[in-house]
């Protein structure tokens, strides 16, 4: 099927520097965190520690970085074009989109071919990178709880108590760590069924040609094949 335009303005360079220090700090928390869990070469424990929390500490201050960014930078709302609104607009509810969820239910669930053309963010992906904001902080809270540095400040000492004790914290957040591996793998099959145009123009800003997209008229206005990988 056809595919909007991919430009630059789609993901300014602020909105793909917290994406890959995510991509990073969240591959090398599942890898320690394995490690800590299973700790099959004991020399390499204490190393692992010491990754797993600067990781989780860099995580959480990036994401919180994200949501500031959000407010202060401006991106494309939807592809196919290079007007630029303020980037928060994109996770919200858009004339464009707002009305697409059962199909883009569909299209993930292989029900419909085509997905809908219109918006950067389809209605799940705006559901679950919103919910992925509030995991990681969660995560980062529970990361906390179980640290022995924090785990008896009143703030973290309390929610452990709440949930019932240092284990039952420590399998939440490692329930939670399966949540991570579970969305980063859905995250890049869904990127890749779409093609490598989009990866290629959040990893280095390559544009690539396809309909060109009126974010004021909510409809297609024609196709721009002036661009390409470069």
């Amino acid at each position: 099927m056809a595919h909007l335009a991919h430009y630059k303005q789609a993901h300014p360079l602020p909105m793909k520097v917290t994406h890959w220090v995510n991509l990073v700090c969240m591959a090398l928390l599942i890898f320690t965190g394995f490690l800590i869990h299973f700790p099959f070469w004991a020399g390499l424990t204490g190393v692992a520690r010491g990754v797993h929390v600067f990781c989780g500490m860099l995580l959480v201050l990036n994401c919180i970085l994200r949501i500031i960014f959000a407010f202060m930078f401006h991106s494309a709302p939807t592809g196919g074009t290079r007007n630029m609104v303020r980037d928060y607009k994109t996770y919200l509810p858009q004339a464009d989109n707002r009305h697409q969820l059962g199909a883009w239910i569909k299209y993930y669930l292989f029900i419909k071919k085509d997905h809908p053309l219109s918006a950067k963010l389809g209605v799940p992906q705006k559901l679950s990178y919103l919910a992925v904001c509030v995991l990681i902080l969660v995560m980062g809270y529970t990361g906390f709880c179980l640290w022995i540095p924090t785990a008896s400040w009143s703030f973290f000492a309390a929610g452990t108590a709440a949930v019932g004790g240092m284990m039952s914290m420590r399998i939440i957040h490692y329930f939670m760590m399966f949540v991570f591996i579970c969305f980063s793998m859905i995250h890049i099959y869904l990127v890749f069924i779409e093609g490598t145009a989009n990866a290629k123009n959040m990893l280095a800003g390559k544009e690539h040609g396809g309909l060109v997209y009126d974010p004021e008229r909510h409809c297609i206005v024609g196709e721009d094949h002036s661009v390409g990988d470069h």
